[in-house]
């Protein structure tokens, strides 16, 4: 990526509205190779890059082109995946023959590399978060629904099943009133968290463009922590809430049904960790009200990772979702009237499946298991989370205008 002004991506963006997006129809069939670009060869790119090489054969597809804006690590993806390197991610999408692209970037960038995705009729798989905050969501939703291209966003839980499944246990009653739900993502650390090892070759404004890199955020003097360990950072990331939370409250949303919460806060901070550069916390919890009388609990620390159970708790009986799928306990004031239910899960939180699932959405129009819109409500409910534990306010949503106002 250049270093652009957001004039520029504008201009570039209402250029490519005259390219119409590519229906799934438009694919000739089955039977004939998806070509990929993947924007930004990270850590999270390489799991990506190396799942899709392995379908290569199996699912017909292949990496076209690959970009990044610190040098080392486009040869190095190119190297991996025999793809055409492109420094310029916005020249990637100029490629005829990419189907879809894959975009793994600090979440501040999820934004603007989908829109401009879509613009260019390009299929999209964005990592998790879709965005990094809500307005920026609101931009992607509308650029969805105009372009009309297909777009997975990396809750790769979503091609397990056991959600849609408990879905209906929820809808048929199976449950009773669920008025509960608890779900964590805890990991621990020693000396310091989620501080990743920085290369020495990287050189900016030699093979990394740290202006690029930065966008429409904040502008800082280079900082190598800032780029290789870009989580710990509000300029670019909601830390525990954007990058491990939303992995969960997707699961809560559609196993409920919910969409958008009513109420939020959230509590934390540096407590084992009070000396680090890190200016996200190390503890973090949410409390979310949804309108359908129903509160989400979430639940994380970077210094213990000991698991909390992951429950729906209804009048009649509690779903406790497991390794293998999910059971459904009656509470002992219903158990004369119900029996107790065990599901075995089909799918798994799995990369290669929900690639595969977009591949078919793109071919066939098969359904997403992870659509914008679901992308949507966790984007919102994550952010909710950020702002009310760096305000210190109860926050709440405007359902009409859809923004974040103090409850």
């Amino acid at each position: 990526m250049d270093s652009v002004t957001r004039r520029d991506f504008l201009a570039t963006g209402g250029a490519a509205l005259a390219s119409t997006a590519k229906a799934y129809d438009e694919v000739k069939g089955a039977s004939d190779r998806l070509r990929i670009g993947v924007i930004g060869c990270g850590g999270m790119a390489n799991g990506h890059m190396r799942a899709l090489n392995r379908m290569k054969e199996s699912d017909n597809v292949e990496i076209a082109a690959v970009s990044d804006l610190f040098d080392k690590r486009l040869e190095a993806a190119a190297s991996l995946t025999g793809g055409k390197p492109i420094k310029d991610y916005r020249k990637l999408l100029e490629q005829k023959e990419i189907d879809y692209v894959l975009v793994a970037t600090p979440e501040h960038w999820h934004a603007q590399c989908t829109i401009d995705a879509a613009n260019a009729g390009k299929h999209v798989y964005c990592e998790k978060p879709m965005t990094y905050n809500v307005e920026d969501a609101k931009r992607v939703v509308a650029a969805i629904n105009r372009t009309k291209v297909k777009m997975q966003v990396g809750v790769q839980g979503m091609s397990d099943e056991s959600y849609e499944e408990a879905n209906k246990l929820v809808k048929d009653g199976a449950l009773g009133k669920v008025v509960l739900a608890q779900i964590d993502y805890s990991r621990n650390h020693k000396d310091d968290f989620w501080l990743y090892q920085e290369d020495p070759d990287a050189k900016p404004g030699v093979n990394l463009d740290w202006n690029a890199f930065q966008g429409r955020a904040p502008k800082r003097a280079w900082d190598p922590e800032r780029f290789f360990s870009w989580r710990r950072y509000w300029d670019y990331s909601g830390g525990i809430a954007s990058d491990l939370f939303v992995h969960r409250v997707t699961r809560i949303i559609k196993s409920l049904g919910l969409t958008f919460p009513e109420r939020v806060v959230a509590t934390g901070g540096k407590f084992q960790f009070p000396n680090s550069k890190a200016e996200i916390p190390d503890t973090f919890n949410m409390l979310l009200d949804y309108p359908e009388g129903v509160t989400v609990q979430l639940v994380s620390s970077m210094a213990n990772d000991t698991p909390v159970e992951h429950l729906l708790r209804g009048h009649k009986a509690t779903l406790a979702f497991t390794r293998t799928g999910f059971t459904v306990t009656p509470q002992k004031l219903y158990a004369g009237d119900m029996k107790p239910i065990e599901y075995v899960k089909k799918g798994a939180e799995d990369l290669t499946l929900h690639h595969r699932n977009l591949q078919a959405a793109i071919r066939k129009n098969e359904a997403l298991k992870c659509d914008h819109m679901l992308g949507y409500y966790g984007v919102v409910a994550a952010r909710m989370g950020v702002e009310s534990y760096r305000k210190r306010k109860y926050l709440a949503w405007d359902k009409t205008r859809e923004r974040i106002v103090n409850a």
